[in-house]
């Protein structure tokens, strides 16, 4: 029996690496030349989806689940399924792809001006405007049931929650915020700059991959994805590694990507704030406040990318939320399904919810 996630595929309670931003399987529906926010076309764009299941006859059944930073549109395999929250007998279920995955238009598969370093700045909401139109014009959709996201997935549940109130009946975000708050802007600034002091990155203008910034890097990302208890347990001898010198040489195979990818992606995550959609200067607390959608938020009770307390003070401003913790000391990385329990408990906590 094999699970997926968008951090690892596990065969039993052997767990492997999946390479970052991995693909294959995917459709691409073109953009054409497409506007971002901050007002540069990009040419040629591309949007990367999958989907499971059949769209209804009154295309009222479809789900959509947006990818996160680590994961590309397998990384909710571990929620579709005839037991799992989203049965594909049910529900039309699109799995999209951000922009810098990658996969869809990223520094690393887009021709001059805009390749590499040259690529142009991405905001959460340009993923939402590109997959608006997937969903509206080659679906040809009204309306849909939800939008569930992981991490940088909740980032975008939010968002859609906030752009298009009137969209969906419902928003998931799973240990991730509405907004990046100023410790979380720090973090990944460190993990950018892990990068970049690799002199073989040369501005991001490298001929092969700056692999000592990109260790470090991915060493950076092993501090953070669980937790303090998670370690001090030894619970990554559950993924098969027996020191930390594997468990070093697990996250620097998971993080082998394209470093331009990596740290263009990680940029839009620092930028994401809902309170910077247009009418609402800034108010991020004003723009949860408009959400008309009821909204599951589920954080990590030991996250350290996205702190408890941070999502527990959003949500507040949020008028009909449910507000449910996953008890975990898998940390960030329990919101991707890692471990079995934790996916069981999101795949009961959401199916309840949906129904």
């Amino acid at each position: 029996m094999i699970r997926k996630t968008g951090y690892f595929l596990c065969l039993i309670s052997i767990c492997m690496p999946l390479n970052l931003f991995a693909g294959g399987d995917h459709q691409i529906f073109d953009l054409g030349d497409f506007e971002l926010e901050g007002g540069v076309v990009l040419p040629d764009a591309r949007l990367s989806y999958v989907t499971h299941g059949q769209l209804n006859t009154q295309r009222s059944n479809l789900i959509l689940v947006p990818s996160f930073y680590g994961g590309d549109h397998h990384g909710y395999d571990f929620l579709i399924g005839e037991e799992a929250a989203l049965n594909s007998e049910d529900y039309f279920i699109v799995a999209t792809d951000m922009f810098q995955n990658g996969l869809s238009s990223s520094p690393s598969n887009t021709p001059p001006p805009f390749n590499g370093p040259n690529f142009p700045e991405i905001a959460i909401r340009d993923n939402i405007e590109a997959v608006y139109r997937l969903l509206t014009e080659e679906f040809e959709v009204e309306k849909i049931i939800s939008v569930i996201g992981f991490s940088m997935g909740a980032q975008q549940a939010f968002q859609w929650a906030v752009s298009y109130p009137d969209f969906m009946e419902s928003a998931v975000g799973i240990c991730g915020s509405a907004v990046e708050h100023p410790h979380g802007k720090v973090r990944l600034e460190g993990f950018k700059t892990a990068i970049m002091a690799d002199s073989a990155y040369n501005g991001g203008n490298y001929t092969e991959p700056p692999a000592i910034g990109l260790a470090a890097g991915a060493t950076h990302w092993a501090a953070w994805g669980t937790s303090q208890e998670w370690y001090r347990n030894e619970m990554y001898k559950l993924l098969g590694l027996n020191t930390l010198d594997d468990v070093y040489a697990f996250y620097r195979q998971v993080f082998s990507g394209d470093a331009n990818d990596l740290i263009w992606l990680a940029t839009t995550w620092q930028n994401n704030d809902v309170g910077d959609t247009p009418g609402f200067n800034g108010d991020y607390q004003r723009a949860l406040g408009s959400i008309q959608a009821k909204v599951l938020y589920m954080p990590c009770e030991t996250d350290m990318y996205f702190h408890i307390d941070a999502l527990r003070h959003e949500a507040q401003f949020i008028p009909a939320v449910q507000f449910t913790v996953i008890p975990t000391l898998w940390g960030h990385i329990a919101g991707g399904g890692s471990s079995a329990e934790d996916a069981a408990f999101i795949n009961e906590t959401i199916k309840e919810f949906l129904r």
